[in-house]
């Protein structure tokens, strides 16, 4: 952490971001900050860290004169170098930036309202090509969302030549981080500024980047996408080169491509893309990927992360100078700014495995790899400096066993303010406290409960999967990811990360259902009846589950986060309520 601060530090310690931002500024002005890769390859936008912190006060002082700080602003944008300059813009005039995707659907347009109404915000920051484009579709935009819209790539207006705000203390909001909102009520966690920079030396110190270049496609909205593409690199003063999603889901092979052609020594990505990247590689699509061996940390931030993903993406990429201790598996979330966990350096990455009938009874019981029905479970790592995890049982707030599987708890710097405006959810999420046989509590330490489970062992933490997201048949526990695996594997031509497996209640009695999504030259290839009973099968034979109801649907109708992983609460939401087609075509041949 010293060799990323050395010679930038503040009179008063850690700078805060925006100060941070100033000072490099100043002192390393040519340096390249920023740049956004147009389609995932042209690198004609650029921003060095002198024009960067030019942009990013002349914003300040903009937001200010209109009265943002210390207000809640909702920012859209594009991925691209102006949502960096107006998040870093809101941060240095206090004012509390809640990010949102670009609508592309009507129920999109909900959700933005639902978020404004929550952060309590009147003000929507944009850029023109965003506003034009929803005016469009939608019609008059102001109208729609009921917020005052203000573009912040256009020119200055007059009487904007105000003093620069005050810079933001450590414990002022940064930003507000909606979640996922896998229902229909997204929550806004309240990041700090001491928040971002506990979270950003604990990363550094697990995963040192001075010197270093990033290289992402996450969405820059995102937990994930903003700190590893925007915070990172500015907390170690290194260029980041950033493209849009759509460019790396068109051919995946961008990601690796520019990770070769720019050098990269970090990028990050959720479990099914280093998946997709294998899975292009092995059908002949990947092309020239390039010299990969200055990548130093490729951060795999899924929960949990595949075995399989891991194992099948560096046998596939080790011929191109991938090195296998380069992959770093990790936990994060949210409410824990992000990262909580993360593979060491320069060790390839472990797993253990399970006895898959005590899985199911909730308990860790460790097999021989070749044991039947073994069901492998990668470590997410170790916490750094002051973060703790704590292996806890959900229902009595009592610590587990070694061998207990139990919902994961953290404390630490990193852990945020809470939820905007719930003062109840909370206390029961923010709050949580440990308590011993009789039900006191332990200490007078509160914990983040995750809602995640998982267990400790040899200190590093491996995650089972979602509490709620459980599926609980006749006494025993099942992993949706698990169900959802044997699935995609069940025929050629099915996409990894591409089901949904959920429980149902039927006259009185749960019911598996799974929902597969195939394209039209999968269905043609082997038959939708034939599709059903290859995925039927495979659940069986895998997990001694019958699946009562498997939906096959089109490609992108299984819902997902921004950063691609499966919301199987909505979508069993839109399954009952018959939101779901089901695929129907004529058999191989006709």
């Amino acid at each position: 952490m010293a060799t990323v601060l050395d010679g930038v530090r503040s009179g008063d310690g850690t700078p805060t971001l925006p100060e941070l931002l100033r000072l490099r500024g100043e002192r390393q002005p040519g340096d390249t900050a920023y740049v956004f890769l147009h389609n995932g390859e042209d690198p004609r936008e650029s921003l060095t860290y002198g024009e960067l912190a030019e942009a990013v006060d002349v914003r300040a002082r903009r937001f200010a004169a209109r009265g943002l700080g210390g207000n809640s602003v909702v920012l859209m944008y594009p991925s691209g170098l102006e949502f960096i300059a107006a998040l870093l813009g809101c941060m240095a005039s206090r004012a509390a930036a809640a990010p949102v995707q670009v609508p592309h659907r009507l129920t999109d347009v909900e959700r933005v309202r639902r978020i404004a109404k929550d952060a309590g915000a009147t003000t929507l920051l944009t850029e023109t090509s965003v506003r034009r484009e929803l005016e469009d579709r939608f019609g008059d935009l102001e109208e729609l969302l009921g917020l005052t819209v203000l573009d912040t790539a256009g020119p200055a207006p007059a009487g904007v030549d105000v003093l620069r705000p005050t810079d933001p203390g450590l414990d002022d909001v940064a930003l507000l981080q909606y979640t996922s909102g896998s229902t229909g009520d997204p929550k806004g966690v309240v990041v700090t500024h001491a928040n971002f920079l506990a979270n950003v030396a604990e990363t550094d110190a697990l995963w040192p980047c001075a010197g270093g270049t990033v290289v992402s496609w996450l969405p820059l909205f995102h937990d994930m996408g903003m700190l590893f593409g925007i915070v990172m690199p500015l907390w170690a003063g290194i260029p980041s080169y950033l493209m849009a999603p759509a460019a790396f889901i068109r051919r995946p092979a961008r990601w690796l491509e520019a990770i070769a052609r720019f050098r990269g020594t970090h990028s990050a990505a959720p479990s099914f893309a280093y998946e997709l990247c294998a899975r292009t590689a092995e059908q002949g699509k990947a092309g020239a990927v390039g010299d990969l061996s200055s990548w130093r940390v490729a951060a795999n931030g899924a929960e949990p992360v595949r075995w399989q993903a891991i194992r099948d993406f560096t046998e596939m990429f080790v011929p191109h100078g991938f090195r296998p201790e380069a992959m770093c598996p990790g936990y994060g979330l949210a409410e824990n700014t992000l990262k909580v966990t993360g593979g060491g350096l320069d060790r390839a990455p472990t797993a253990v495995w399970l006895s898959a009938a005590a899985l199911r009874e909730g308990r860790a019981e460790l097999v021989d790899a070749r044991t039947p029905g073994a069901v492998p479970v990668t470590s997410s790592g170790r916490a750094v400096a002051g973060t703790e995890v704590r292996i806890v049982d959900p229902g009595t707030s009592r610590a587990c066993p070694p061998d207990v599987i139990g919902e994961i708890w953290v404390d630490g710097p990193c852990v945020a303010a809470g939820y905007k405006g719930r003062p109840e959810a909370s206390a029961e999420t923010f709050h949580a406290r440990m308590r011993d046989a009789e039900g006191r509590p332990v200490d007078g330490r509160e914990y983040l409960r995750t809602g995640d489970l998982g267990f400790l062992h040899a200190g590093e933490l491996h995650v089972a999967g979602r509490f709620k997201d459980l599926i609980i048949h006749q006494g025993r526990n099942y992993y949706p990811q698990d169900i959802e695996l044997s699935a995609e594997k069940s025929a050629e031509g099915l996409h990894p990360n591409c089901a949904a497996a959920f429980a149902v209640e039927r006259g009185g009695k749960e019911h598996l259902v799974v929902v597969v999504e195939a394209d039209g030259r999968t269905v043609r290839a082997h038959g939708t009846e034939s599709l059903r009973e290859r995925i039927v099968r495979a659940v069986h034979d895998h997990h001694r589950l019958t699946a009562d109801t498997v939906l096959l649907v089109r490609r992108g109708t299984v819902p997902k986060t921004s950063s691609g992983k499966v919301q199987r609460r909505a979508c069993r939401t839109l399954y009952e309520q018959g939101g779901l087609a089901d695929l129907t075509a004529p058999p191989p041949g006709r």
